[in-house]
């Protein structure tokens, strides 16, 4: 699992971070993740993160994601999920987490969708 984060100054403590994860968010990466989604989270008032390159996920993944939407909420911040990718969709909707998270979600047609 890659973690790219960037904190960008907001106006008094109303600091925004962005945080992307690629590849797989897994048992075997999740723990690896933990502490660097935490401490981003610690500096912002709004954390922001992109899951458009995660390729796997599995139950440890779902995990970490919960447990930051948590740790945001006991701390009074503001957690998002973007751009998710078709592999955290199918993770979220398998244990019916989307409206726990409450983000927007595209769902985008197969390309090749036939039309009967």
């Amino acid at each position: 699992m890659g973690v790219s984060m960037q904190q960008d100054m907001g106006e008094g403590k109303q600091k925004h971070g962005n945080a992307a994860i690629s590849g797989t968010l897994t048992i075997y990466d999740a723990a690896a993740g933990k502490q660097a989604l935490l401490e981003v989270l610690d500096g912002v008032a709004e954390l922001e993160i992109d899951l458009s390159a995660v390729t796997e996920m599995d139950t440890a993944g779902i995990q970490l994601l919960v447990m930051l939407k948590r740790a945001a909420t006991k701390a009074e911040k503001k957690l998002r999920l973007v751009a998710h990718s078709p592999a955290s969709l199918e993770v979220l909707d398998r244990y019916n987490l989307v409206a726990y998270f409450g983000d927007p979600v595209v769902i985008s047609s197969p390309r090749n969708a036939r039309h009967d």
